[in-house]
């Protein structure tokens, strides 16, 4: 999981996966819209609507919240270890 965090395209994914985490980052960082080819490239990996939808909400859920605890600077708590850091 770690992997991922650190750096999803060199972690052990399906292709499947590999689609949705490449979905996940257009949609964080493209400054375009996104549109129906971004969609399609889900398609087919055999995600429908749904899946899309909901994968859409999630990441757009997570990327809002983020960007309100930076403006707010909310610090992390101490007892979480951040993603992606390898255990001591």
């Amino acid at each position: 999981m770690h992997a991922i965090a650190r750096q999803w395209r060199e972690a052990d994914l399906e292709a499947e996966d590999v689609a949705l985490c490449a979905f996940a980052e257009a949609l964080t960082y493209r400054r375009k819209p996104l549109g129906p080819e971004d969609v399609e490239a889900l398609r087919v990996h055999g995600f429908d609507d749904r899946a899309i939808h909901d994968a859409t909400q999630v990441i757009g859920y997570f990327n809002y919240i983020t960007r309100v605890a930076d403006a707010l600077g909310v610090e992390p708590e101490d007892f979480i270890e951040p993603w992606g850091r390898l255990p001591a």
